[in-house]
């Protein structure tokens, strides 16, 4: 099972993208625990995570965020913002995927 948090300002403009997500990962028997959660419970939810992506209207704390990441080992990127914009589940569910893949192998001996 793949642990993926999504964060945003708010914590709640990615709920219905966590909804789709969770409905494309259903039906590629995909199992995933997929949540959101605002800026400010990223300290007490990052270390439940196997991935993070954060909304894009927050990429300027991209940095502080990876920096949260890496000490955890926990890879930390944007949402793409048309997929965002279009609540895409599917792609941002493919963009959480890859982004853990690469990670594990850019961190496996």
């Amino acid at each position: 099972m793949l642990n993926i948090l999504l964060i945003c300002s708010a914590g709640m403009s990615t709920s219905l993208l966590v909804t789709k997500m969770e409905k494309y990962a259903a039906e590629k028997n995909f199992e995933a625990k997929i949540w959101a959660v605002s800026t400010d419970a990223v300290d007490r939810n990052l270390s439940k995570a196997d991935v993070a992506l954060i909304g894009p209207q927050i990429r300027f704390q991209l940095g502080d965020m990876k920096e949260k990441g890496e000490k955890l080992n926990i890879p930390v990127e944007v949402i793409d913002s048309v997929d965002y914009g279009m609540c895409n589940g599917p792609k941002v569910l493919v963009q959480a995927i890859k982004l853990y893949k690469k990670h594990k192998e850019e961190h496996t001996v």
